[in-house]
C-alpha cells in the first residue's frame, strides 16, 4: 500500500465519525488558542509598559523610599523617611548637571458643578516636571510656572479622564474652578493622554503645585524624586553620586535609586518568567487534548478490530496499519492546532480593542508545533497496537 493510499484511507476513517474526531481535536484546539493568548498578553503587557517608560526618557533616574529586592528584618516596618531636603541637597550637589522634581502623590476625588470623578491620581509637583519626565505633554493651555509652585497657588492641570468626567457638552475646562477633595482648584491646562498600564488609567490624573499638594494634605514626605541627567552617558555616575548623598542621611534600606535601563531589565525578567509561567500552565492542555487523542484512537482499534483483520489477510503490512493510525493521530492533532491558531489569534485581535495584545509568531510556530508532536507521541501506542494484531485473531472479533 502506498503513502497516498495509506493517507486516503486515514482521512476515510477520521470523516466517518465527525464528532467524535471534532471532540478529539478540542482538547488540542483550547491548548493552541490559550497558549498563543495568554502569551499575546502578556507580550502585549511588556510592549505597553516598555513604551511607557521609554517615554519618560532614556536620561531619567528616580529615588523612590524603601529598598528593592531587600527589606527590614521580619517584623520591620518600613517607614518613608524621604523630604524635601533630599531633593533639596541632590539639586544643590549635583547643580547644572540634573533637573531635580520631588513629587508628592495621593488619591482623591474631584468635582465640577454635580459632576464629579472619583479616585484620581493628585501629583503634587514643581513648574520643570514636564522637564524631568518628558512623557508630560500639554495639549491645551499651559503647566503652571515657577511663581504659581513657589507660593503655592491652586491651579491645576488636569488629564484626559479628568476632562471627560466632569466636562461635557463642549465646555472648554480651562480657566474653570474644580474642587480638588476640600479646595478649589483653577484649571491652566490639558494633559495629553498617556493610556493605561497594569489596568491603571494614567489619564485619571491631575496635577499641582508640590507646596499646595502638601499643605492641603499634610504630606511631608516624598514619594518619588525624579532627576533627568542632560546626559544620557552620565546617567550611571549620577546615580552613585545620588545614592552616596542620600546615604549620608538614610540607611540603605530607605532608598532605592534607579534608572531606566534597571527598571526595563526588571520588567523584561518578570514578563518573561510570567510568559514561561503561563504557557507551561496553558501546555497543560496540550498534554490533555494528548491523551484524549490516544483514549480515542485506542477505542478506534477495539472498534476496526475486523477492519484491522481484514486488511491484513488482503497484504496490508503491520508498517501500513502502523502508518494509518499514526497518520490519523497526527491529522486530528495538526487540524485541532490549526483551529486554535486561527482563533487565538482571532481572539487576541478582539482583545486588543480593549487591552494591548502582542501576537509573537514563535508562539504560534511553538504551539503547533507541540500539538503535531502531541499527536506523534501519543498515536504510536494504538498505532502500534493496531499493526501487532493477529489477522486470524481480528477478523474472529465480535
Amino acid at each position: 500500500m502506498n503513502h497516498t493510499e495509506t493517507i486516503k484511507v486515514a482521512i476515510n476513517a477520521i470523516l466517518a465519525n465527525k464528532v467524535r474526531a471534532l471532540l478529539t481535536m478540542l482538547g488540542i484546539m483550547i491548548g493552541v488558542l490559550s497558549v498563543i493568548l495568554l502569551t499575546a498578553l502578556v507580550s502585549g503587557l511588556k510592549t505597553s509598559i516598555t513604551s511607557q517608560i521609554a517615554g519618560l526618557g532614556s536620561n531619567l533616574l528616580y529615588v523612590i523610599p524603601g529598598r528593592i529586592g531587600g527589606g527590614r528584618s521580619p517584623g520591620g516596618v518600613q517607614v518613608n523617611r524621604l523630604t524635601l531636603a533630599d531633593a533639596t541637597q541632590i539639586k544643590n550637589k549635583l547643580g547644572e548637571d540634573t533637573q531635580v522634581s520631588p513629587v508628592v502623590q495621593k488619591t482623591t476625588r474631584t468635582k465640577y458643578l454635580n459632576k464629579t470623578s472619583k479616585n484620581v491620581t493628585i501629583v503634587g509637583a514643581n513648574a520643570n516636571y514636564p522637564l524631568v519626565v518628558q512623557a508630560t505633554k500639554i495639549t491645551a493651555g499651559r503647566f503652571f510656572n515657577t511663581s504659581e509652585a513657589s507660593s503655592g497657588k491652586k491651579v491645576v492641570v488636569i488629564g484626559p479622564t479628568v476632562v471627560t468626567n466632569l466636562f461635557s457638552n463642549g465646555i472648554d475646562p480651562l480657566g474653570k474652578s474644580i474642587q480638588v477633595d476640600n479646595l478649589r482648584y483653577t484649571v491652566v491646562g490639558i494633559l495629553g493622554s498617556r493610556g493605561s498600564i497594569f489596568g491603571q488609567d494614567l489619564d485619571n490624573l491631575i496635577i499641582v503645585p508640590l507646596a499646595s499638594a502638601q499643605r492641603q494634605f499634610g504630606i511631608t514626605s516624598l514619594n518619588t524624586i525624579y532627576i533627568n541627567a542632560k546626559e544620557a552617558s552620565r546617567v550611571a555616575d549620577i546615580k552613585k553620586q545620588v545614592t552616596s548623598i542620600l546615604a549620608k542621611r538614610l540607611s540603605e534600606d530607605d532608598f532605592t535609586v534607579a534608572d531606566q535601563g534597571q527598571t526595563l531589565a526588571t520588567i523584561n525578567q518578570v514578563t518573561s518568567a510570567l510568559t514561561l509561567g503561563l504557557g507551561g500552565i496553558a501546555a497543560i492542555s496540550l498534554l490533555v487534548g494528548g491523551i484524549g487523542i490516544m483514549n480515542i484512537m485506542l477505542v478506534s482499534v477495539t472498534e476496526r478490530t475486523r477492519e484491522i483483520g481484514l486488511r491484513k489477510a488482503l497484504g496490508a503490512k503491520p508498517k501500513d496499519i502502523l502508518n494509518q493510525f499514526l497518520i490519523e493521530a497526527i491529522t486530528l492533532s495538526g487540524i485541532g492546532g490549526i483551529l486554535g491558531i486561527i482563533l487565538g489569534i482571532g481572539l487576541a485581535i478582539v482583545i486588543n480593542s480593549f487591552i494591548q495584545t502582542t501576537i509573537t509568531w514563535w508562539s504560534v510556530g511553538l504551539s503547533f508545533g507541540f500539538s503535531v508532536a502531541v499527536g506523534i507521541i501519543f498515536g504510536v501506542a494504538p498505532a502500534i497496537r493496531a499493526s501487532r494484531l493477529d489477522p486470524i485473531q481480528a477478523l474472529r472479533y465480535e
